[in-house]
């Protein structure tokens, strides 16, 4: 400010007295009394200091033996969270919250003037009323922040009440990577209650926002903004419908956001096959597992009123092809053209396949392996009914010279390919791989535009499909 007198608030201490209960920690809480503000509200033993000679951790040690008769050496002060607070009759101050593990003495009410009773709590159990001021420094101290804003209006409650809540978290400068919009985080808050942290968990592209959230009270969420309505409104549908007859092997929707995109899920157990290291008994199960899950994929009950299975005329195929092509043309190998149109030449003559639920993604990196060995899957944003082909596009490359992952798939999955669906796949693989060059390129995945690559050199030299054998009887038309 410039010219008149500088503008100056209080500084109060805080003691954020915590100890080992039966059911989890405690906080050491006292009971206002008497004639003093918010009498008859629960709030932490606190003080303000005497004067500019006391720092702030003198200022807690001597209020904490004034007020509760603990003894605290100052070298066991830990600074939790400092608080710019406004009261609601327009009053300011700073406070400063001190986490304290060990002490000298048994708690007790030492100013009975002020004070008639002093408990321990759980965090999860604290009592009403709470001094509004209080409780935000409490909320911000379990959620990690080092500074928090709790500037309340003019006809707020002393108490906390959950309806009026003014806190606000300061982020800190930290690893994890940049948060999504404020209007993301406070749906997800509105949706889960307190995050402390945000990890960045998207892929590699810049189409990618996934973040893995931590609540106060220690819960684990995934929270993901799409980056269209279509993909939104898959993923959404999906989540709501077929996953939960998954059980255990998929997330389940918190919540939905339709207006920003944004949806919360349960974190699922296991880690990621994508990079996993496994032993060649490890593979085959994996596999076999995979052909078990894409069996309870296609087995879901369909939409009550799925599409109808138009047939794909020769000139939507065309138009499909153009398109792939015309992104990925620049990327491809000399020919590689020319053998994808005569691809999508042959398959326009193929009779069509029935539509099933599908997971549209199914690959390795949207696989989690669990401790006991078995497998979770996630990311159903391109989830659509389809022929039962599209889920196993995506998995063909691992079975390139492994035909015994090819037949521990089939394995799991209960049958083989018919000649037809064969036929289909190869197809299907083609103009997978043609998007894949496409897109990687111009979204920064070159996984995927490898992939594209090594699934046309295969077609190529027709080793595309190791599928078992199909059913007799049934070949492509």
């Amino acid at each position: 400010m410039t010219g008149g007198e500088r503008y100056m608030v209080p500084v109060d201490v805080h003691l954020v007295a915590v100890r080992d209960g039966a059911a989890g920690p405690q906080v050491l809480l006292s009971r206002r009394a008497g004639s003093v503000y918010a009498a008859g509200h629960w709030h932490l033993p606190s003080g303000h200091l005497d004067g500019p000679f006391e720092d702030v951790v003198t200022a807690l040690v001597r209020e904490t033996v004034e007020e509760t008769g603990l003894v605290v050496d100052p070298e066991d002060a830990r600074a939790a969270v400092t608080v710019h607070h406004r009261a609601p009759a327009g009053d300011a101050r700073i406070g400063v919250f001190f986490e304290v593990r060990s002490w000298s003495g048994t708690p007790e009410v030492m100013e009975r003037l002020v004070c008639d009773r002093m408990e321990w709590f759980g965090f999860d159990s604290l009592p009403e009323p709470m001094v509004a001021y209080c409780r935000a420094g409490l909320d911000a101290y379990r959620a990690g922040a080092r500074m928090a804003l709790h500037f309340q209006e003019p006809g707020d409650p002393i108490g906390y009440d959950p309806a009026v809540d003014r806190l606000r978290l300061v982020p800190a400068p930290g690893p994890d990577g940049p948060q999504p919009a404020k209007e993301v985080r406070d749906f997800v808050e509105g949706a889960v209650g307190r995050i402390t942290r945000w990890s960045d968990a998207s892929w590699a592209r810049d189409t990618s926002q996934v973040w893995r959230v931590t609540g106060a009270g220690g819960g684990m969420w995934f929270v993901k903004v799409h980056q269209n309505t279509k993909f939104h409104a898959r993923e959404t549908a999906a989540l709501r419908s077929w996953v939960p007859g998954l059980g255990g092997a998929g997330p389940r929707l918190v919540a939905t956001d339709p207006d920003h995109l944004a949806i919360v899920v349960t974190a699922v157990e296991g880690r990621p096959l994508h990079g996993a290291v496994l032993t060649g008994a490890e593979e085959n199960s994996v596999f076999r597992s995979l052909g078990v899950l894409a069996a309870r994929i296609h087995a879901s009950p369909l939409p009550s009123s799925p599409p109808a299975v138009a047939p794909v005329t020769r000139a939507e195929r065309y138009v499909k092809v153009d398109r792939h092509l015309g992104a990925a043309r620049p990327h491809l190998a000399p020919g590689d053209e020319e053998h994808v149109r005569a691809v999508v030449e042959r398959a326009v003559a193929l009779e069509q396949l029935p539509l099933v639920v599908t997971h549209g993604d199914f690959q390795i990196r949207n696989i989690l392996r669990a401790a006991d060995g078995s497998l979770r899957v996630v990311d159903f944003e391109r989830s659509e009914p389809q022929p039962v082909v599209r889920d196993l596009v995506r998995l063909l490359d691992h079975f390139d010279g492994r035909e015994d992952l090819c037949q521990a798939f089939f394995d799991g999955y209960g049958r083989p390919f018919t000649a037809l669906e064969q036929a289909h796949l190869a197809t299907e693989a083609v103009l997978d791989a043609v998007s894949g060059i496409g897109y990687g390129t111009a979204h920064g995945d070159p996984e995927l535009v490898e992939r594209g690559r090594r699934t046309l050199a295969r077609s190529r030299a027709g080793t595309l499909c190791p599928s078992p054998t199909p059913l007799d009887g049934d070949t492509p038309t």
